[in-house]
């Protein structure tokens, strides 16, 4: 039996300029199995961030369903989308987009903080994923006492401390050298193997090629999928 964690039927989007209607959207059907690793790949204009927005809960369909692990969510309000990012999906971005003035531990521990975790069970298990990342002895630093790699390290254990449903990478290697860049994907394919499901937005081929399944967007259309 296929397990699918995630199932977008007929998902459009469509945003509204004044009188003008622009269409992002036409149409995405996908259906994302626990474990696999996705790579989506498309031009600039393609759909590939509004996609990600809606798979993230940042944003809602125009039309459409999705489903995560059997439950309907296309049409939830703010605060229980907000309450399926926290609990359910982990993300990365190209930016990293860590909080300066907190250390690694802190920045790793972030979303338990919001959760309401008491402050040891936080730095505990923040202390695991360091390790899990290969940053153990830079646990006291703040980013920028970190290389690009290592505050893409302190991102990528900050999105899976809470064992996450899924996790999003949008472009998570386009402000590293490719040397740098292959090792957070050698990464990423790791956690893969051990479970995670991870669904990475790239422009790049080689960066999609460790992707089991990729999957080509473009004009707002799933045009292949192999």
């Amino acid at each position: 039996m296929v397990n699918n964690i995630i199932k977008l039927e007929n998902i459009t989007k469509t945003y509204i300029l004044g009188e003008i209607e622009i269409p992002v959207l036409k149409g995405i059907s996908l259906a994302i199995e626990k474990g696999v690793h996705i790579s989506l790949m498309g031009p600039s204009g393609s759909g590939k961030t509004t996609m990600l927005n809606i798979l993230g809960c940042l944003d809602t369909p125009t039309s459409g369903r999705y489903m995560m692990e059997g439950e309907e969510i296309s049409s939830l309000n703010d605060d229980k989308l907000s309450d399926i990012r926290s609990r359910k999906i982990g993300f990365i971005f190209q930016s990293y987009n860590l909080i300066p003035h907190l250390t690694v531990i802190e920045n790793i521990g972030l979303p338990l903080f919001y959760q309401g975790i008491n402050e040891k069970s936080i730095s505990e298990k923040a202390g695991v994923m360091a390790e899990i990342v290969g940053l153990q002895d830079r646990v006291k630093h703040k980013p920028a006492e970190l290389s690009g790699g290592q505050q893409q390290r302190v991102a990528i254990a900050r999105a899976l401390i809470n064992n996450p449903t899924f996790v999003l990478a949008d472009e998570p290697t386009g402000n590293l050298d490719t040397k740098t860049g292959r090792e957070i994907m050698e990464l990423l394919k790791k956690l893969n193997e051990k479970g995670t499901t991870l669904f990475v937005i790239t422009h790049d081929s080689a960066i999609a090629d460790y992707g089991k399944v990729i999957v080509r967007i473009l004009d707002g259309e799933i045009v292949s999928k192999e």
